[in-house]
């Protein structure tokens, strides 16, 4: 036992608001400081740190003003003896505080301390050798206005399980819970009875959560917990309770979110230790109050926002510190679509990674640029971005005086130029860290000339900084020009650093520029930035190979794999999106689940995307699926606490592959989970966070709904999926997002098209077609040509319903404008890129054609409509069997008008036999005959007259 005299405490209570006014006071304060470290028992594992956390302790407590008793490494009767000596003596002290640094345990719901000697062999053992938190509480209780009692217990598996206590002096026997200290039920003792009328409250402090482990530290050094408090107690002039949730929050950072210290506290008044420090060093002082700043911003961080951060720093493998450091620097400006703070936060950890890499120490001739690029790394280190700009820019300021007498040096004017660079790039690194690009990209380009003469290499990685905070401003801020100034700059240090110099790095320069080229090529209508970025990352993978670095390789692979996806959109065939099958394929092979379960999941998700892509143009269901399992696997990982925004994300694209194997399948069940997906999304994906996103989601749930309508009697889905397309247009406006809404205006066209079918008049039909050619304002042959032939498609559906409701001149132009619409839609899905598409498209002008005839009395139409119509039954017969029983009839219905009409025995022998077929070939497939036995009875009526 070791016990300190000290000058009376330096500290106050001043009542809290409400209370009547009153002047602060000095009190006087006493300290038990306990450290358990060397343990008899083989059964419990000896502690590092303890021993030097209590006499830490100490010191500070003692430099605070308390009066400090010290206990080391005491068996349980020194440990007993001690508190009470503690006890005693803090009958006259206004505040009482213990810290205790060892193993500690809960059973039954009450903590105990552990001492060196316990002996856990039996459980009459353990419950003599165990010293109660609860009792020392209340005792302290009835004579001490304030406790505050700060337990920093390594729990982590400090009893082995199964271990059992029996209470002294009574027969009870009771688990050790193996989770951690629980909450004491004596943490608010005001109200208890026998507590001193005086007393003014009590806090308890505990290392991490209750239940949740604490760690112990590297060995010699100090716990997490006793580092944050002798950082942060030393201050002065805080409140306590602020004082707490600087410690918790440095916890929180310093263990990357593993530990969270947690604090029950009932304190009356507030609680101050001394006043605050005089100021000596302004830069540090500015430097702890950044630090307190950043602590006190992030424990009003939402929950949600917090694990999107945790989840950044894991993935990377990066401090917290910068991160939130950004997000404090940007305050109400951090994005609130999950999109943009999604790669707000990739961006910022690829930076602080890059960062971590390069960090060496600034050397310089001149002392005042060694100390503030010492103090602009402390503060980066402290999360003070604000503060770290500032001093880099005073070191650029020091360097830029400095460098007018350059001339005057010959001989140390290389140094002196690259020392420069060094200087101005750190400035320019803080403020990418901070987030101001622009000013990023000048200061590279600024220490790019000032080192460009001297060294190519560092020259090529100032201009690959200028290049990638352009590439982040483009992308961020939609700013096109910012892309191609980065593309352009990505170049020039492809050139500054050629392949055969350092392989790895122009692969890495080929990577990063075909990002920039990707990205602007996800905004232009033609290929030729996504043909580029295709090129460039297959450069890239002929250095970057998986053999020498696996990750890199397949990291390359995914965005590969996206850029080809992007690339399949815009092209007829099916051959990009196979390639970007291929390379999400071979990522996964590195990016496995137990190794990077987050770019696991990510991958998984992008190849469900191009699967569901592919679908579009195949007749089978293999695609969809093999998207459907890739991203229920997803989700597996990317949870809805995890990720939230992730989460949402693949429940949109597991909604659109369900509605679309609903759709081949016919199947009602898969579209309805389908809807529920959507809906799911639609809870994290709300309208006032993610607006764009929001809408995409509204439409794709009009889809759903659309397709469950199709297959239902009443309208109830159909007006529902009319309700949400409206609410996805507005959003989705043209002048923001044209495509998009051009696509929403062709969905809407397609509800609107079937309630149309089920009703008398016209009014919606001619609302369906209003809203596919406003579709096609935008939705060019030129820009998106799939696309546009789809909607030609939709429109020539809806004229020829429109033409059945009409009769005389006006009814056949509807039907000759149809015609007209699908033959423009055939010119883009022709025979050889999407045959079986081709051949009902083939059909359908046909059958449009005999039914202008029939109309029309016109001989002419039937001879036209034969040719149509035997090809693509020709084609169709290979391409899609089920749907040639339907083209049959249609070519039987022609040859009836044509033969009745000509009195053709041969036609008309032809149309039966088609006829027949046709209902022979429905049957096969279970499907009613329709009326094709009325069309072969009108034949043999007519063979009759004939004869």
């Amino acid at each position: 036992m070791r016990y300190r005299g000290a000058l009376l405490a330096a500290f106050a209570l001043v009542l809290l608001p409400g209370k009547a006014p009153a002047l602060a006071a000095d009190l006087h304060g006493v300290a038990l400081v306990i450290g358990e470290s060397d343990y008899d028992s083989d059964a419990l594992r000896d502690l590092a740190n303890p021993k030097s956390d209590a006499r830490a302790m100490d010191d500070l407590l003692g430099k605070l003003g308390f009066d400090v008793h010290r206990a080391l490494n005491d068996n349980r009767t020194d440990l007993e003896s001690d508190i009470q000596r503690f006890l005693r003596d803090a009958g006259n002290a206004d505040v009482a505080l213990v810290y205790y640094s060892g193993h500690g345990v809960e059973a039954g719901g009450a903590d105990y301390l552990v001492p060196t000697d316990a002996d856990i062999s039996t459980p009459e053992k353990a419950g003599e050798s165990l010293v109660p938190v609860q009792e020392m509480l209340e005792q302290l209780a009835r004579t001490v206005p304030v406790t505050i009692t700060l337990l920093d217990a390594c729990r982590t598996n400090a009893f082995p399980a199964g271990t059992t206590i029996a209470l002294p002096g009574t027969s009870t026997v009771i688990d050790v819970a193996t989770t951690g200290l629980g909450e004491p039920r004596g943490a608010v003792p005001i109200a208890k009875p026998g507590v001193s009328k005086d007393s003014l409250g009590m806090v308890i402090g505990f290392a991490a959560s209750p239940g949740e482990a604490a760690l112990d530290g590297e060995a010699g050094g100090n716990s997490p917990y006793a580092a944050a408090l002798l950082k942060h107690f030393g201050a002065g002039g805080y409140p306590f309770d602020e004082l707490m949730t600087l410690v918790r929050q440095e916890v929180y950072l310093k263990t990357d979110g593993r530990q969270l210290p947690w604090t029950n506290s009932s304190l009356r008044r507030v609680l101050s230790f001394g006043a605050p420090e005089p100021v000596g060093d302004k830069d540090q002082e500015a430097i702890r109050e950044g630090r307190r700043r950043l602590l006190l911003s992030i424990a009003d961080t939402p929950d949600d926002l917090r694990r999107e951060v945790e989840a950044a720093a894991t993935k990377a493998a990066v401090p917290m510190d910068a991160i939130y450091g950004l997000l404090q620097a940007l305050g109400q400006k951090v994005p609130s679509d999950p999109a943009e703070l999604d790669q707000l936060l990739k961006a910022q950890t690829d930076t602080i990674k890059k960062a971590m890499a390069e960090h060496t120490a600034l050397t310089s001739s001149d002392p005042e640029i060694v100390r503030l690029s010492g103090l602009a790394q402390q503060a980066l280190d402290e999360g003070a971005l604000d503060l770290s700009v500032t001093f880099w820019e005073q070191a650029k300021d020091r360097y830029l005086v400095i460098s007018k007498s350059l001339d005057e040096a010959e001989a140390d004017l290389k140094a002196r130029r690259l020392e420069g660079g060094a200087v101005i790039a750190r400035t320019a690194q803080a403020y990418v860290l901070k987030g101001d690009y622009p000013a990023a990209a000048e200061n590279y380009r600024l220490a790019f000339d000032q080192v460009s003469k001297w060294d190519r290499a560092i020259a090529a990685t100032y201009k690959g900084g200028e290049a990638d905070a352009l590439e982040t401003l483009g992308d961020q801020k939609g700013d096109n020009d910012a892309l191609k100034q980065a593309i352009a700059a990505y170049g020039d240090a492809l050139e500054l650093s050629p392949r055969k110099t350092d392989r790895l790095r122009w692969a890495n320069l080929q990577d990063r520029l075909g990002d920039a080229l990707k990205k602007l090529g996800e905004r232009e209508s033609g290929t030729d930035s996504l043909n580029a970025a295709v090129k460039a990352y297959r450069l890239a993978l002929k250095e970057r190979s998986r053999k020498r670095v696996p990750l890199d390789w397949a990291y390359t692979q995914d965005h590969l794999g996206i850029a080809l996806a992007q690339l399949g959109e815009r092209e007829a065939g099916t051959d990009s999106f196979k390639a970007a099958i291929e390379a999400f394929h071979a990522a996964l092979e590195e990016e496995t689940r137990d190794r990077v379960p987050l770019d696991w999941a990510t991958t998984q998700t992008n190849l469900a995307g191009v699967l569901t892509q592919l679908s579009g143009r195949e007749t089978g269901t293999d695609s969809l699926k093999a998207a459907v399992v890739a991203l229920r696997a997803s989700l597996e990982v990317s949870t809805r606490d995890r990720v939230p925004f992730q989460w949402a994300g693949t429940q949109y694209n597991l909604g659109v592959a369900l509605k679309n194997l609903g759709l081949r399948e016919n199947d009602t069940d898969k579209l309805t989970a389908g809807v529920a997906a959507y809906r799911a999304a639609l809870e994290v994906m709300t309208r006032d966070r993610v607006p764009l996103n929001w809408a995409m989601i509204q439409n794709a749930l009009g889809n759903a709904l659309r397709a469950l309508g199709q297959r239902e009697s009443g309208n109830d889905n159909l007006n529902a999926a009319v309700k949400a397309y409206h609410a996805a247009l507005e959003e989705w406006t043209r002048d923001r997002v044209p495509l998009n809404w051009a696509l929403a205006q062709n969905d809407l066209g397609g509800a609107l098209y079937l309630l149309g079918g089920r009703e008398t008049g016209t009014e919606n039909l001619n609302a369906a077609i209003a809203a596919y050619r406003a579709a096609l304002e935008e939705t060019t042959r030129d820009r998106v040509p799939f696309d546009w032939a789809m909607i030609q498609g939709n429109i020539g559906d809806a004229l020829t319903t429109l033409g059945q409701r009409q009769s005389g001149k006006s009814g056949a132009d509807d039907w000759r404008a149809a015609i007209a619409a699908w033959q423009a839609s055939a010119e883009i899905r022709t025979r050889d890129t999407y045959p079986d598409q081709w051949a009902l498209l083939q059909n359908a002008i046909g059958y449009q054609l005999v039914l202008l005839g029939e109309r029309e009395n016109d001989l002419t139409q039937f001879e036209a409509a034969i040719p149509i119509l035997r090809t693509g039954l020709a084609v169709q017969e290979t391409a899609d069997p089920t749907e040639v029983p339907y083209m049959q009839d249609s070519l039987c219905h022609a040859l009836l008008g044509l033969g009745s009409r000509k009195s053709d025995r041969d036609s008309l022998m032809e149309a039966k036999s088609l006829c027949e077929a046709a209902i022979a070939g429905k049957a096969a497939i279970g499907v009613g005959a329709g009326d094709t036995p009325a069309n072969l009875a009108a034949v043999n009526v007519a063979l009759a007259k004939l004869n």
